[in-house]
Protein backbone atom coordinates (compact mmCIF):
# COMPACT_ATOMS: atom_id res chain seq x y z
CA UNK A 1 0.00 0.00 0.00
CA UNK A 2 1.29 3.32 -0.98
CA UNK A 3 2.62 5.95 1.96
CA UNK A 4 -0.29 8.88 3.07
CA UNK A 5 1.36 12.11 1.53
CA UNK A 6 1.36 14.99 3.80
CA UNK A 7 -0.47 17.59 1.40
CA UNK A 8 0.22 20.34 4.07
CA UNK A 9 4.00 19.89 4.18
CA UNK A 10 4.12 19.24 0.37
CA UNK A 11 2.83 22.48 -0.24
CA UNK A 12 4.85 24.30 2.14
CA UNK A 13 7.90 22.78 0.46
CA UNK A 14 6.35 23.77 -3.43
CA UNK A 15 6.22 27.50 -2.25
CA UNK A 16 9.62 27.48 -0.90
CA UNK A 17 11.00 26.51 -3.48
CA UNK A 18 9.46 28.61 -5.79
CA UNK A 19 10.01 31.37 -3.42
CA UNK A 20 13.90 30.61 -3.80
CA UNK A 21 13.71 30.43 -8.01
CA UNK A 22 12.46 33.86 -7.61
CA UNK A 23 14.79 35.25 -5.55
CA UNK A 24 17.46 33.83 -7.56
CA UNK A 25 15.65 35.58 -10.82
CA UNK A 26 15.38 38.73 -9.05
CA UNK A 27 19.02 38.77 -8.05
CA UNK A 28 19.60 38.33 -12.07
CA UNK A 29 18.22 41.01 -13.36
CA UNK A 30 19.73 43.05 -10.47
CA UNK A 31 22.97 41.82 -11.73
CA UNK A 32 21.81 42.73 -15.60
CA UNK A 33 20.68 46.03 -14.38
CA UNK A 34 24.00 47.19 -12.96
CA UNK A 35 26.09 45.47 -15.33
CA UNK A 36 24.12 48.02 -17.74
CA UNK A 37 23.98 50.99 -15.99
CA UNK A 38 28.25 50.67 -15.70
CA UNK A 39 28.03 50.09 -19.52
CA UNK A 40 26.59 53.96 -19.68
CA UNK A 41 28.44 55.58 -17.55
CA UNK A 42 30.29 58.10 -20.32
CA UNK A 43 33.25 59.61 -17.83
CA UNK A 44 35.50 57.02 -19.78
CA UNK A 45 36.02 58.01 -23.11
CA UNK A 46 34.29 60.91 -24.42
CA UNK A 47 36.99 63.70 -23.90
CA UNK A 48 39.92 64.42 -22.88
CA UNK A 49 42.33 67.24 -22.54
CA UNK A 50 45.50 66.99 -24.29
CA UNK A 51 48.71 67.73 -22.88
CA UNK A 52 48.59 71.16 -23.89
CA UNK A 53 45.70 72.43 -22.30
CA UNK A 54 43.35 72.08 -25.19
CA UNK A 55 40.00 70.33 -24.29
CA UNK A 56 38.90 67.99 -26.89
CA UNK A 57 36.08 65.79 -27.07
CA UNK A 58 36.25 62.99 -29.47
CA UNK A 59 34.84 59.23 -29.48
CA UNK A 60 37.23 56.74 -27.87
CA UNK A 61 39.69 59.39 -26.29
CA UNK A 62 40.95 58.38 -22.70
CA UNK A 63 41.52 61.47 -20.37
CA UNK A 64 45.12 62.55 -19.80
CA UNK A 65 44.79 65.34 -17.82
CA UNK A 66 43.05 67.84 -16.28
CA UNK A 67 41.74 70.72 -18.74
CA UNK A 68 42.58 74.61 -17.16
CA UNK A 69 40.64 76.33 -14.88
CA UNK A 70 38.66 79.13 -15.92
CA UNK A 71 38.40 82.67 -15.09
CA UNK A 72 35.14 84.15 -13.89
CA UNK A 73 34.33 87.59 -14.29
CA UNK A 74 34.30 90.37 -11.96
CA UNK A 75 30.80 91.60 -13.40
CA UNK A 76 28.43 89.34 -11.28
CA UNK A 77 25.54 88.96 -14.63
CA UNK A 78 28.17 87.97 -16.74
CA UNK A 79 29.27 84.62 -15.70
CA UNK A 80 33.25 83.05 -17.15
CA UNK A 81 35.44 85.59 -19.19
CA UNK A 82 35.21 85.19 -22.34
CA UNK A 83 38.11 87.98 -23.53
CA UNK A 84 39.80 86.19 -25.99
CA UNK A 85 36.96 83.84 -27.29
CA UNK A 86 36.93 83.44 -31.01
CA UNK A 87 35.48 80.59 -32.03
CA UNK A 88 34.40 78.46 -35.66
CA UNK A 89 30.79 76.42 -35.42
CA UNK A 90 30.52 73.78 -37.80
CA UNK A 91 26.53 72.77 -37.24
CA UNK A 92 25.49 69.40 -39.23
CA UNK A 93 22.08 69.85 -38.83
CA UNK A 94 20.60 66.18 -40.39
CA UNK A 95 23.60 64.52 -39.35
CA UNK A 96 24.45 63.73 -43.39
CA UNK A 97 27.99 65.15 -42.98
CA UNK A 98 27.25 68.96 -44.69
CA UNK A 99 27.84 71.50 -42.02
CA UNK A 100 27.09 75.00 -42.22
CA UNK A 101 30.11 77.02 -40.34
CA UNK A 102 29.43 80.27 -38.55
CA UNK A 103 32.55 82.09 -36.41
CA UNK A 104 32.19 83.99 -33.06
CA UNK A 105 34.04 86.58 -31.06
CA UNK A 106 32.63 87.23 -27.95
CA UNK A 107 34.60 90.27 -26.48
CA UNK A 108 32.78 92.30 -28.14
CA UNK A 109 30.08 89.36 -29.41
CA UNK A 110 30.23 89.39 -33.39
CA UNK A 111 31.32 87.29 -35.78
CA UNK A 112 28.88 85.93 -38.60
CA UNK A 113 27.15 83.62 -35.99
CA UNK A 114 23.39 84.11 -36.50
CA UNK A 115 22.84 85.48 -32.83
CA UNK A 116 26.11 86.48 -31.30
CA UNK A 117 24.91 88.30 -28.34
CA UNK A 118 22.69 84.67 -27.21
CA UNK A 119 25.59 82.54 -27.93
CA UNK A 120 28.48 84.42 -25.76
CA UNK A 121 25.35 84.35 -23.08
CA UNK A 122 25.44 80.68 -23.00
CA UNK A 123 29.08 80.35 -22.93
CA UNK A 124 29.51 82.38 -19.78
CA UNK A 125 25.91 80.37 -18.81
CA UNK A 126 28.08 77.44 -19.22
CA UNK A 127 31.11 78.47 -17.45
CA UNK A 128 33.19 78.97 -20.39
CA UNK A 129 36.07 76.61 -20.98
CA UNK A 130 34.55 74.77 -18.70
CA UNK A 131 31.82 74.17 -20.73
CA UNK A 132 34.17 71.61 -23.02
CA UNK A 133 35.68 70.02 -19.88
CA UNK A 134 35.12 66.28 -19.79
CA UNK A 135 32.29 64.89 -17.73
CA UNK A 136 33.41 62.30 -15.26
CA UNK A 137 31.23 59.45 -14.08
CA UNK A 138 28.21 60.48 -15.27
CA UNK A 139 25.74 58.39 -15.82
CA UNK A 140 23.41 59.06 -18.90
CA UNK A 141 20.15 57.95 -20.41
CA UNK A 142 19.58 55.80 -23.24
CA UNK A 143 17.77 58.02 -25.59
CA UNK A 144 18.23 59.24 -28.88
CA UNK A 145 17.74 63.17 -29.28
CA UNK A 146 18.31 64.14 -32.97
CA UNK A 147 20.88 63.78 -35.44
CA UNK A 148 22.84 66.83 -35.24
CA UNK A 149 26.57 66.76 -34.65
CA UNK A 150 28.39 69.96 -33.89
CA UNK A 151 31.90 70.85 -33.29
CA UNK A 152 33.49 73.72 -31.74
CA UNK A 153 37.03 74.70 -32.21
CA UNK A 154 38.96 77.72 -31.32
CA UNK A 155 39.78 79.80 -28.03
CA UNK A 156 37.62 80.79 -25.04
CA UNK A 157 39.44 83.46 -22.60
CA UNK A 158 42.17 82.15 -24.38
CA UNK A 159 42.44 78.78 -24.06
CA UNK A 160 42.70 76.53 -26.71
CA UNK A 161 39.44 74.16 -27.23
CA UNK A 162 38.24 71.25 -29.69
CA UNK A 163 34.79 69.51 -28.60
CA UNK A 164 32.13 67.84 -30.65
CA UNK A 165 28.89 67.64 -29.70
CA UNK A 166 26.18 65.19 -30.55
CA UNK A 167 22.40 64.10 -29.25
CA UNK A 168 23.22 60.50 -28.90
CA UNK A 169 21.86 60.05 -24.92
CA UNK A 170 20.94 62.07 -22.17
CA UNK A 171 24.26 63.13 -21.24
CA UNK A 172 25.23 64.48 -25.12
CA UNK A 173 21.59 66.09 -25.02
CA UNK A 174 22.05 67.95 -21.78
CA UNK A 175 25.35 69.37 -23.27
CA UNK A 176 23.75 70.41 -26.14
CA UNK A 177 20.58 71.95 -24.68
CA UNK A 178 23.11 74.04 -22.54
CA UNK A 179 24.53 75.44 -25.49
CA UNK A 180 21.95 75.59 -28.21
CA UNK A 181 22.37 79.46 -28.54
CA UNK A 182 25.95 78.82 -29.32
CA UNK A 183 25.44 75.82 -31.35
CA UNK A 184 22.89 77.65 -33.51
CA UNK A 185 20.13 74.91 -33.33
CA UNK A 186 17.96 74.19 -30.73
CA UNK A 187 18.42 70.33 -31.29
CA UNK A 188 16.16 67.40 -31.59
CA UNK A 189 14.86 67.93 -35.26
CA UNK A 190 14.27 64.21 -37.04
Amino acid sequence: MAAPHDAPGDAMRARAARGRAGTARLAGLLLLVLASAGACATGAGDEAPTSDGTVTTEPGAEPTGTPSPTTTSSAPSAGADLTGTSLTIALDEQGDGAPTTSTLTCDPPGGDHADPEAACDALAAAGGVAAFAPPQDDMCTEQYGGPQVATVEGTVAGERVTARFSRTNGCEISRWDALAPLLGSPGGGL
